[in-house]
């Protein structure tokens, strides 16, 4: 029996055991690993990852569901249950170390902001495995000059190696959402594909840039960079941002001087 659908908490719960079993294995968890899950549910891939870990953390901001599971993971595993929001549970109350591996079907209203907010911690992540709506992990691999590229694209190919897992059909959810979903695996890098001085600026020109990403470069980076600078960079001021791969942006940044800091996340 299925509970009700809390709609503003973008609900639609796996079933498929194939594709429970997939995710899974792709997963591949160990005894004793440091795993989070966000958003559990009612705990189609929550109860075989404790089983196959022997302990987990998850959180799940609707608490019924959360009561709900905590009775059926009983003397299956140490299941630690975190009622919170995902996009303001802190990570560092889990602890410290670089080992931790997450694992989530992020609810699609929230889906951009999280990632965002998970990029911020990535010193303390080892892999993510996450289900997405197929176009938020078309986005995260997109080259430049596409539709599907923009800020996500940018950032997420800074920090991470992104692998594109499999397609997971709409009749696998309960409800079955309006759109395909995606599995994808994500490692965040030891350091980034290019050197960037200042990440905080980077972030802001990345996120300026795109949020007019219909408009020239110097329109679009009017306030942090002239059109001379531009040019100096021997970049063409008149292109659209979108236009820029990864290096080009790092370039941009960097002409505004600053001095480097060790990665903060801070994605602007």
């Amino acid at each position: 029996m299925y509970p009700p659908v809390r709609k503003r908490y973008g609900q639609h719960f796996l079933h498929d055991p194939g594709v429970i079993r997939r995710i899974v294995e792709a997963v591949n968890p160990r005894p004793d690993e440091r795993l989070l899950e966000i958003g559990p549910g009612l705990g189609a891939i929550t109860l075989p990852l404790l089983d196959a870990a022997g302990r987990l953390e998850a959180v799940e901001i609707d608490r019924d569901l959360a009561d709900r599971l905590e009775d059926l993971a009983r003397g299956r595993g140490d299941l630690r249950l975190h009622r919170a929001d995902a996009l303001r549970f802190d990570l560092g109350e889990l602890g410290e170390g670089p080992d931790l591996r997450i694992v989530g079907n992020l609810p699609y209203n929230i889906s951009t902001p999280l990632l965002f907010r998970l990029l911020a911690a990535h010193t303390r992540i080892r892999d993510l495995h996450l289900m997405l709506q197929r176009e938020v992990v078309e986005r995260m691999q997109a080259r430049p000059g596409g539709r599907p590229y923009g800020r996500l694209s940018v950032m997420i190919q800074y920090r991470c190696r992104i692998e594109p897992l499999f397609t997971i059909g709409k009749g696998a959810f309960r409800p079955a959402p309006k759109v395909e979903s995606a599995f994808v695996r994500l490692i965040p890098l030891d350091a980034p594909p290019v050197a960037v001085h200042d990440e905080a600026r980077f972030g802001t020109l990345v996120t300026q840039a795109f949020s007019r990403r219909r408009k020239t470069l110097r329109n679009a980076l009017c306030g942090l960079l002239s059109e001379p600078e531009i040019r100096a960079l021997g970049l063409d001021p008149g292109v659209r941002p979108e236009r820029l791969g990864l290096a080009e942006f790092a370039r941009l940044s960097n002409a505004g001087g600053g001095t480097h800091r060790a990665g903060d996340g801070n994605e602007g």
